[in-house]
């Protein structure tokens, strides 16, 4: 790979995907904007993106409820879906995630230790084949403690900020709701308005290791 980061590369690829999709109509409701549909068994929309090995990811029943169930040992695919929010009027993504567990004693500032047994991301795309894209992940952090935000350790256009963080809640469902709009303007120090693409990801390419992860419905709401 060349001087671009790993995570840019990530950005990039998803977004080079991307845009030969149609492009979605800007919803002008401020009505819900569901993204990911789990609990229907609906993937309709969302795209598989590998960096390194595969991630495994199906739709399975949790308790009764379909959710999206993600395993990973030692590898790092994504999933990806393009849908324009208008964050002035839906701001808030609203999701739900568990994970089996957490890796030990990794620094997740390093890029030996980008890993993330649970991550979602909202991205806004810029430049060429979205080579400038912004991106604020949404991870479940092994090491640091909630509310830390940090800067990817492969480029600053990657913003990373800590909903869970180590054992504490694993094997619980955990659920979020996030201005993301308020979020964005935290990590890159700018009003952005509109995102182009959501993403989840469950890997451990850089630090090893295997985990599992479910991620429930998705969506978007204005309050």
């Amino acid at each position: 790979m060349c001087n671009r980061t790993r995570s840019l590369s990530m950005i990039g690829a998803l977004l080079a995907a991307l845009l030969a999709a149609p492009t979605p109509t800007l919803a002008q409701e401020m009505a819900d904007v569901a993204v990911g549909r789990f609990s229907m068994g609906d993937l309709q929309g969302w795209e598989n993106r590998s960096f390194k090995g595969e991630t495994e990811y199906r739709i399975v029943s949790d308790g009764g409820v379909r959710v999206l169930s993600a395993r990973t040992d030692g590898g790092a695919s994504g999933r990806f879906r393009k849908v324009k929010i208008n964050l002035t009027q839906t701001p808030f993504i609203n999701f739900s995630w568990k994970v089996s567990g957490v890796y030990k004693d990794i620094n997740e500032a390093t890029k030996s230790g980008d890993d993330f047994p649970a991550r979602v991301y909202v991205v806004r795309e810029r430049g060429l084949m979205g080579m400038n894209s912004i991106s604020l992940n949404y991870v479940w952090s092994s090491a640091r403690p909630v509310g830390s935000r940090w800067a990817s350790p492969y480029t600053s256009q990657v913003k990373l900020l800590a909903l869970n963080s180590g054992r504490e809640k694993v094997s619980q469902w955990a659920k979020h709701k996030r201005n993301v709009r308020e979020d964005l303007r935290r990590a890159f120090g700018e009003d952005i308005t509109e995102i182009d693409a959501v993403a989840l990801m469950s890997d451990a390419d850089n630090f090893g290791g295997n985990v599992e992860a479910a991620y429930g419905d998705i969506w978007f709401s204005a309050r």
